[in-house]
């Protein structure tokens, strides 16, 4: 069963114990019972209404009031997403191994709820190194799942991935991190234009179609994955020359 995802339309009351928030179900079926995560604290969803009736649970793409419980629901904001987790939390280690070999959990996470989940605990700077490594590991294979599961493909299909990678190696450095030359090259056979053609069609990018206005601009996120690492690869590697001369055109692509 995927993970639930409720996302806030408006807090309606709220005190020390909990309140009422009408939200919108994006992802999932969202239960009475159920506990959702805010960062590292918990709220639990006592109780759902729909059209001034209880009900024992909604899916997605339908709206109802909820009723929470956990001094946090003051602070929620319109727009903000809440996960459904189990109630001790996924393990990081069941993670990995669901990761590595497939075996179900609880509740199976869908490839972006746990995307958003492991990039946020990767980013945390209070949690220990080696465990944000691990978790940089899990958002990374996520990234992949994501892919495969809402059919990216071509350029597209690198730039999240090269995003958690970049990430890695810039805060872990290359050694822990990452090889930067690889995801450079990795990068660049994904592009299927010559920085000379790439510069040729910004020009006059303006009356291009909108699926190539759109290739372009993927083209330039990827580009910019490469130059955040550029300064980890040797001057006069013919893979940072590459990167150099994409560097030069990103500034005439839309």
């Amino acid at each position: 069963m995927p993970i639930a995802e409720l996302q806030v339309y408006s807090v309606e009351e709220a005190d020390v114990t909990g309140g009422v928030c009408l939200v919108r179900c994006v992802g999932g079926v969202a239960r009475a019972g159920q506990v959702y995560a805010v960062g590292e604290l918990r709220l639990v969803l006592r109780r759902i209404e729909r059209y001034g009736r209880p009900v024992g649970f909604f899916d997605a793409g339908h709206v109802a009031k909820v009723h929470l419980t956990g001094a946090v629901v003051a602070l929620l904001s319109r727009g903000q997403v809440l996960t459904s987790v189990p109630p001790d939390g996924h393990p990081l280690d069941a993670l990995e191994e669901w990761l590595a070999t497939g075996p179900p959990l609880g509740d199976e996470p869908r490839p972006r709820a746990l995307r958003s989940l492991a990039v946020g605990w990767m980013q945390d700077e209070t949690v220990p190194e080696a465990v944000r490594l691990r978790w940089g590991r899990v958002a990374l294979a996520a990234t992949y799942r994501c892919a495969e599961a809402e059919g990216t493909a071509g350029p597209a299909r690198g730039a999240e991935p090269a995003a958690v990678r970049g990430y890695l190696i810039r805060e872990f450095g290359p050694d822990r991190g990452g090889d930067p030359a690889a995801l450079c090259r990795e990068l660049l056979e994904l592009i299927d234009l010559t920085p000379e053609r790439a510069a040729e069609e910004a020009r006059t990018w303006r009356d291009l179609p909108r699926p190539r206005i759109v290739h372009l601009r993927t083209i330039k996120i990827l580009i910019t994955r490469m130059a955040l690492v550029r300064p980890y690869l040797a001057d006069g590697d013919p893979v940072a020359e590459a990167v150099d001369a994409w560097v030069a055109v990103r500034p005439r692509l839309p």
